[in-house]
């Protein structure tokens, strides 16, 4: 099951790169087609599949297709709409979509496999990308391809980074659990650096790495990447805790969890009405303070925690995102000339990715090593103190068992395990908050951002 899951987020990384030079060659029109096209028959792969190597090979397929697709909606929002409020509400409805996607999947996830079977969690996509085909074919404008661009594509460089990305996201997946250090990881993490710095000093790679040059660029992809360890950990680490500490099925989850969702749709106008009042250094800063005090709120759980408990930690998150995407999405791939969005939406996309894996392998890495710890800890402090023990555990002092009793211990393991892992679980959420605060620091080095010069669309503003 994690190698099912692996393998579609290996290809979605190694593509997300290549939407630029994707783009240029077929045109936007026809790369939304073709890889809605392709993930459609991909998903019918999955759901007719025979067996694991069968279901893995069309997952992926699956992300191949997957990874150009954010990429593409980000230069959309630049490429297709006006600069302004359009550009604004245009972001903020992708940015709506990254988070109630996630949040609504626990939901039709848990529906679908207790009331149907597993086959149509990828059957569902059929009639959707049928609709999204469709309405592409008529509204997205017409543009001749380039086919000829691929005699000039460096295939070398195109090798070279897929390679690379799919080794540091395998070193990522077995880091927590062989070590940061073994001989693996390690040789993972050489071939990903390598295999990266030969591509940087190829003479013209596919991914053009010299946009970086751009310091509004840069600054946003060191943003976004600070904010995909936050999001992506958020939204993994939340279900761990319902699922092992509060024996929550899929449904339940996703009823917990669709708050964030929830409270970002509701504050999405209000992000859009300020990101054209206020300047856009202060709302960054303000919703990455934000998010990072909503993963502090979340890092004093009890083993008892439920929906109350965690209500208003994702209320504060989910009104931050609008925050964190709005207007750094704008100053990141608004000030470049429209012809170069796609590679740097291409980057920018890539930077929230590849935050989200690491900040995934962190969590575990937490999970894995203090769940032993914490719980050895509290079988010692049964003895020393059992007053704080029973706190720990949330449960009464005549609840613990005797200590003269060798066989007494097995009557609170379970209870005992849960709080290990919730106590494990505090720790990942309060090291998300520090490494969201990162953010902030981000902000104050970015200085002030040069307002667009009025009458000129952000496109077309002067390069830095």
């Amino acid at each position: 099951m994690s190698w099912v899951q692996t393998a579609y987020l290996i290809a979605e990384i190694v593509t997300i790169p290549l939407t630029g030079v994707l783009m240029r060659m077929l045109s936007m029109r026809t790369l939304v087609i073709v890889a809605i096209s392709l993930f459609m028959l991909a998903s019918l792969g999955c759901a007719l599949s025979t067996g694991f190597g069968m279901l893995v090979s069309f997952r992926v397929m699956q992300g191949m297709a997957a990874g150009v697709l954010m990429p593409l909606a980000f230069s959309a929002v630049f490429l297709l709409f006006r600069p302004g409020t359009e550009q604004a509400v245009a972001t903020v409805a992708g940015g709506l979509v990254a988070v109630l996607a996630p949040s609504m999947g626990p939901i039709m996830g848990g529906l679908i496999t207790e009331n149907l079977s597993w086959h149509w969690l990828f059957l569902i996509n059929i009639l959707p990308g049928l609709v999204t085909v469709g309405l592409g074919l008529v509204c997205l404008p017409r543009q001749p391809m380039q086919l000829g661009l691929l005699r000039h594509l460096d295939l070398t460089s195109v090798l070279f980074i897929a390679v690379a990305l799919g080794s540091l996201e395998i070193g990522l997946k077995q880091a927590p659990d062989l070590g940061w250090f073994s001989p693996l990881t390690l040789a993972l993490f050489a071939a990903f650096a390598v295999l990266l710095t030969l591509t940087v000093r190829r003479p013209n790679p596919a991914v053009d790495f010299s946009l970086f040059r751009d310091r509004y660029l840069a600054y946003g992809c060191a943003l976004s990447f600070v904010l995909g360890i936050g999001l992506y950990g958020s939204v993994y680490l939340l279900p761990v805790f319902l699922s092992l500490v509060r024996y929550m099925g899929p449904v339940e989850i996703g009823m917990v969890v669709l708050v964030t969702g929830l409270a970002q749709l509701i504050s999405a106008p209000v992000s859009v009405l300020l990101d054209r009042l206020a300047p856009a250094r202060v709302l960054t800063f303000v919703g990455f303070a934000a998010f990072a005090a909503g993963m502090f709120m979340s890092g004093f759980e009890t083993r008892l925690s439920g929906y109350d408990e965690m209500f208003w930690p994702q209320v504060v998150r989910g009104v931050a995102l609008g925050f964190c995407i709005v207007p750094v999405t704008r100053f990141a791939l608004g000030f470049l000339p429209l012809e170069r969005v796609s590679d740097a939406s291409g980057l920018y996309n890539l930077s929230r990715a590849l935050g989200g894996v690491i900040g995934i392998a962190l969590i575990d890495t937490v999970l894995f090593t203090r769940t032993a710890e914490h719980a050895d800890r509290l079988k010692d402090l049964m003895l020393a103190d059992p007053t704080a023990a029973a706190a720990a555990l949330a449960i009464s002092v005549e609840e613990l068992p005797d200590t003269e009793d060798p066989m007494g211990l097995m009557g609170v393991m379970d209870t005992l395990q849960e709080a290990a892992v919730t106590l494990a679980v505090n720790e990942a959420w309060l090291l998300m908050g520090g490494l969201t605060c990162l953010g902030l620091l981000l902000v104050w080095r970015l200085g002030p951002i040069r307002e667009p010069k009025p009458g000129i669309p952000m496109g077309q503003q002067a390069e830095f």
